[in-house]
């Protein structure tokens, strides 16, 4: 995706700012604060400094750390957990066990689309194309698994020779990132001094953070190492202060794309993408994680609680088509929103368990027939069964083949890595899993809101739920291995910045979206790569006969609408420089629905506007489906997609309880 001028200065200001915040301090006996990855000894003598010297009280969830009843409660919930879901090391053995030698990287190939790589058909060049779009660092972690499956696999016939694979792709995937303009600022950024790139006044630690999402995680990863030389073992990393600074997401042109704004074909791209990139950051950040597979299961005989997560939407789905996460867990969160909220200790405070059985029982025999009566329900019990609800999935909410990639999170050092790891393994989870999880965070997000009143803060939320999402009994887990302060503050860190930076994380990296397009150009253009001599000369006759927009003139779209009567209908739209669909759909109100009944769900937002249950699509081209951002400029979409088109229809009715 094209940056320009802004967004070179962007990763310019992120570069500059991140490295200001590597240079060794002296802390002040005020700065001092107790790290999650430090030893008890060094917590111990962090905090009685901290408590000669100082007498502020954290404030809300900037509070540096976890107070003693946050752990005490995060102990408890662990022990609850083993107790009451029968969680026990041969337990966890027979569910969950790692996969043979090969297994891994094979495995690893199918998911990011890559299974033909290692086929014995030399002749199968159908994943060209995704390997074309790979950056530099991204295509040396596939080669490391190509590499180690053969090593791995000597008794079986080999597969195709690693440098077979990625010769043919050498020139084609230097080519095209020589014209990405966010390849070449990555190369000014390594070539320029540090005190070229940051200004005298913005050096230190900034207030905010800048998310740059323009260029490859693991590119920036490697950037920062290079530059900053960032230490690649535990015991030289950095300490931080644990607090959440606000982090802002500067917007491209093409505005931000959400996970619900993309066709499920696009998505499929996006995740074997962001699975390259995630284990490519993994490799540089020396972060070992083994995968785990859930072993097979007897059928649950509740019909609510220990169903997976699939199957249970699946019912649902056949009630209510809509709905994308199971009706109990709607159901609960809801009762919680409306009666819980202002609990005081809500989600700390355990409920009665004889209540929570008979309410649990109740909930089995009458859920679907409506005749549960909520008004009766303790906000604690039902709390409780909340929890109880998400440890019992027969699987994690995580999954199994991500929850130590989650887990492992505790232990990168810098923030703005954390979340690129975060962003990349949501992408990963499955959708229900996915659409599960940000259910939940939504509602503790609301919980940490009314800490005035259920006196329940971030480091509170994070704490208490932070076992029920890392602990299950389908996969094996260090956290139980004694009770140190500091597990539990790594288990609930990454628990708080799940809740705080949720809104972030559902976001496509526009370096994701960026690959999707170019990956679609390939998979369209794949006849050239089966004969070298008329490559050039193809991609020339291809590159002509693309529409461009003459000079000195405004092009203009014809915009196809598909909202009730008028899904026949069109609507011609002149482009300028400034123009945004938010403009495009204001435009199409005013000429096709005038009727004050018709325009009521209109809103306003920074001066624009845009619509609930309209929004503007782009369709085919270099996409699949793509629901655009209101603040999208439609000539740079028009030059980065000449061939698609564009349509105004109705969301769809899942994405608004999202």
């Amino acid at each position: 995706m094209p940056w320009g001028r802004s967004g070179s200065a962007a990763l310019l200001l992120f570069s500059g700012r991140v490295i200001g915040r590597y240079k060794a301090r002296d802390p002040s006996p005020t700065e001092m604060s107790v790290e999650p990855w430090a030893s008890p000894q060094d917590q111990a003598a962090a905090e009685l400094s901290h408590s000669e010297h100082t007498d502020t009280p954290p404030s809300q969830d900037q509070e540096q750390r976890p107070d003693k009843l946050c752990l005490d409660s995060f102990w408890s919930e662990v022990e609850n957990i083993q107790q009451g879901s029968g969680y026990a090391d041969d337990c966890s053995r027979r569910d969950s066990k790692h996969s043979e030698e090969g297994e891994q990287e094979e495995q690893w190939l199918a998911d990011a689309g890559l299974s033909t790589l290692i086929s014995e058909d030399t002749e199968t060049i159908d994943k060209t194309a995704l390997l074309s779009t790979l950056t530099k660092t991204q295509a040396e972690a596939v080669k490391r698994r190509i590499e180690t499956y053969t090593l791995r696999k000597r008794n079986k016939p080999p597969p195709r020779d690693v440098r077979d694979i990625f010769s043919s792709q050498t020139l084609v995937s230097e080519s095209q990132h020589s014209e990405d303009p966010a390849q070449n600022s990555m190369a000014s950024v390594a070539k320029s001094p540090l005190s070229a790139v940051t200004p005298e006044h913005q050096r230190g630690t900034p207030k905010d953070e800048y998310f740059i999402t323009d260029v490859a995680y693991c590119e920036q990863a490697v950037i920062l190492i290079k530059q900053a030389k960032l230490p690649q073992n535990n015991s030289q990393r950095r300490k931080e202060d644990g607090t959440l600074p606000r982090v802002i997401c500067p917007k491209c042109r093409l505005g931000m794309t959400r996970i619900q704004d993309l066709s499920h074909a696009d998505m499929k791209k996006v995740r074997q993408l962001a699975l390259i990139d995630m284990t490519a950051l993994c490799d540089l950040l020396e972060l070992e994680v083994k995968r785990h597979k859930t072993g097979k299961r007897k059928n649950p005989e509740s019909p609510l609680f220990g169903v997976p997560l699939a199957t249970l939407l699946e019912n649902d789905q056949k009630l209510k088509p809509s709905t994308s996460i199971p009706l109990l867990l709607q159901e609960l969160l809801s009762f919680l929103e409306k009666k819980g909220i202002d609990s005081e200790g809500i989600l700390r405070v355990p409920g009665s368990q004889s209540r929570i059985k008979l309410l649990q029982q109740n909930l089995e025999a009458n859920f679907y027939s409506r005749h549960v009566r909520w008004d009766e329900v303790s906000p604690n019990d039902a709390a409780a069964l909340l929890k109880k609800f998400i440890r019992e999935l027969p699987a994690p909410l995580l999954t199994a083949e991500y929850l130590n990639n989650f887990s492992a999170v505790r232990e990168i050092t810098e923030l703005k890595q954390k979340l690129h790891m975060l962003n990349l393994l949501i992408l990963l989870l499955p959708e229900p899993n996915r659409n599960t999880l940000k259910a939940l965070l939504e509602f503790l997000s609301k919980v940490v809101s009314k800490e005035k009143k259920n006196r329940m803060n971030l480091w509170a939320v994070a704490t208490i739920m932070a076992p029920n999402l890392f602990l299950h009994k389908a996969v094996p887990s260090r956290l139980t291995e004694g009770g140190e302060k500091g597990q539990a503050e790594k288990a609930a860190d990454v628990m708080r910045l799940l809740i705080r930076y949720q809104d972030l994380l559902w976001m496509i990296p526009n370096f994701l979206m960026s690959q999707v397009r170019r990956l679609n150009e390939n998979s369209n253009r794949r006849y050239q790569l089966y004969d070298r001599r008329f490559k050039n000369l193809l991609r020339k006759i291809h590159t002509d006969s693309r529409e461009k927009p003459e000079k000195n003139s405004e092009p203009h779209r014809t915009v196809k609408i598909q909202v009730g009567d008028l899904e026949s209908s069109t609507m011609d739209y002149q482009l300028n420089l400034n123009s945004r669909a938010s403009d495009l759909l204001a435009q199409f109100y005013r000429q096709f629905l005038r009727s004050p009944d018709n325009g009521k769900d209109k809103m306003r937002r920074n001066g624009s506007v845009a619509y609930s249950d309209c929004a503007l699509y782009e369709v085919g081209g270099n996409i699949g489906e793509h629901c655009l951002d209101p603040d999208t400029h439609l000539l740079d979409l028009y030059n980065s997609n000449p061939g698609g088109e564009w349509i105004i229809k109705r969301r769809p009715s899942g994405s608004r309880w999202l």
